[in-house]
């Protein structure tokens, strides 16, 4: 669930992006997973949706490798481009789970996260097997 003012637009990235539309200092939540906003779903569930659904799913969830599940954003954290260098994550004393930002973003900036860093299905989003900017 996001936790600050956004809006979709286009992006420089890929496709839509999302935005933040007020300065947001470093170290703010910006999202939280809120059962029952936000959906885990098993992949059998996600298996007897109808064709479009699961497509739906498989784009815009992510995959939590620990749990064996996707996780489905309520809102428009779905679209959340990836940055190898991004301005959101999960730092140091932020409760598990819960997203900041990295450094203080200007109003009208684009969110990006690392895909790779918590979505076990990165390289088939980003078509590619490794991350870019890791060794």
């Amino acid at each position: 669930m996001l936790l600050i003012r956004t809006r979709v637009g286009p992006s420089s990235i890929h496709g839509l992006g999302l935005f933040s539309t007020t300065p947001i200092p470093r170290g703010t939540p910006i999202w939280r997973l809120e059962p029952g906003f936000d959906q885990r779903l098993a992949p059998e569930q996600v298996d007897a949706l109808p064709g479009p659904a699961c497509d739906h799913v498989h784009w815009f969830a992510w995959w939590d490798c620990d749990r064996r599940v996707w996780v489905l954003s309520g809102d428009h954290a779905c679209f959340m481009n990836h940055a190898d260098v991004p301005n959101t994550g999960v730092a140091g004393g932020a409760p598990d789970g819960v997203t900041v930002a990295l450094r203080d973003l200007a109003a009208g900036e684009e969110l990006t996260c690392d895909y790779w860093a918590f979505d076990g299905k990165a390289g088939e989003k980003l078509g590619t097997a490794t991350p870019r900017h890791r060794s």
